[in-house]
C-alpha cells in the first residue's frame, strides 16, 4: 500500500515545468487565437469586447456559427485567477462553432486587484449577459481556474440568475480546481490572498449543486496528481448531493493540450460539452 501525500504544494499545482516543451504553449495560443478571431471577424461571425459590467476587463467576445445558433457555449479561461484574458483562447470556439453553437469568452478582473469571490460574481454576470444575446440551451466549460468558476456558478448560492441557470444543459470542468483550500499552501497565494473562510465559501466541493445539475469533470491522464484528484473529487461529492456527474481522464493529455479537443467538432470533449 502506498500512501498519497503532498510535501510541496506549490510544485503539486505547477504545470509548465512538468510538461516537456511546456514553455512553447503560450506562443502557440498567441498565434492560433488571433488568427481565428480575425477569420471570424472577416466572416461577420464575431462580436468583440461586449460589456457585461463597468470594469475594464468585464468584457466578452462572442463567436457565431454559420446560420442561427443552436445554443450558447461559454468558455471561461484559466490562469490561476491571476493571468490571461479572453484574447488567448478564441481558437477554442472552433469545434462548437462548426456544430452550430455560439461561443462566448469572457475576461474577468484578476487577483490581487480583486478576490476570487469577486471574480465568481463577475463570471456569473458575463454568463447572464451572453445568455441574453443567444437563445436556446447554455453549456459551460472552464479550464483550470475557469473550471472552478463554471462549477461555482452551479452552486445553489451563486450569483447566476435563476433564468440562466434553468437553461444550462451541461457543465464541463476541464482540469478544474474545485477545492481551494490547498491553494492556501502554494506560492500563488502570495497573489491570491486566500484565507480559510474564503477558500471554504468558494470551493464547489463544499457547496450544494443546483437541482438538475449535469456535470462532467474532464482531466488529462498525464496531468499532475492533484489535478486528477480534484477532478474525481467534485464528481464524487456532487453525485452524492443529487447532481448527475461523471469524471473522465483523457489518455496521454496534459494540462495544456487537454484543451485541444475543443478545436474538433468530432472530439469527445466537444461532444460531451454539447450533450451529444
Amino acid at each position: 500500500m502506498i500512501l498519497y501525500s503532498v510535501h510541496d504544494w506549490s510544485d503539486a499545482y505547477s504545470n509548465m515545468i512538468h510538461i516537456a516543451g511546456g514553455e512553447r504553449f503560450p506562443a502557440i495560443w498567441a498565434e492560433r487565437a488571433p488568427a481565428y478571431r480575425a477569420a471570424a471577424l472577416a466572416g461577420g461571425r464575431a462580436r468583440l469586447d461586449l460589456a457585461y459590467g463597468e470594469g475594464e476587463r468585464e468584457r466578452f467576445d462572442l463567436f457565431l456559427p454559420e446560420g442561427e445558433p443552436k445554443g450558447l457555449v461559454v468558455f471561461v479561461h484559466g490562469g490561476y485567477w491571476m493571468d490571461f484574458d479572453k484574447s488567448w483562447w478564441s481558437h477554442l470556439a472552433e469545434g462548437c462553432n462548426r456544430i452550430g453553437f455560439a461561443v462566448a469568452m469572457p475576461s474577468y478582473s484578476l487577483c490581487p486587484m480583486v478576490r476570487i469571490s469577486q471574480i465568481a460574481v463577475q463570471v456569473a454576470a458575463a454568463v447572464d449577459a451572453a445568455a441574453g444575446l443567444v437563445a436556446g440551451p447554455v453549456h459551460l466549460a472552464g479550464h483550470s481556474a475557469g473550471g472552478h468558476l463554471v462549477t461555482r456558478l452551479l452552486a445553489d448560492n451563486s450569483a447566476l440568475s435563476d433564468a440562466t441557470a434553468q437553461r444550462i444543459g451541461m457543465v464541463v470542468s476541464i482540469s478544474g480546481v474545485h477545492d481551494l483550500r490547498p491553494m492556501i499552501r502554494t506560492a500563488e497565494n502570495d497573489t491570491l490572498h486566500l484565507d480559510a473562510r474564503e477558500a471554504a465559501e468558494e470551493s464547489p466541493v463544499l457547496l450544494n449543486p443546483r437541482p438538475g445539475t449535469r456535470l462532467v469533470c474532464w482531466v488529462g491522464g498525464a496531468e499532475r496528481a492533484e489535478f486528477r484528484r480534484q477532478n474525481a473529487l467534485l464528481a464524487n461529492i456532487w453525485a452524492g448531493l443529487g447532481a448527475a456527474t461523471a469524471s473522465h481522464e483523457d489518455p496521454d493529455r496534459h494540462h495544456f493540450d487537454v484543451l485541444d479537443g475543443l478545436l474538433d467538432p468530432r472530439h469527445p470533449l466537444t461532444r460531451t460539452l454539447l450533450g451529444m
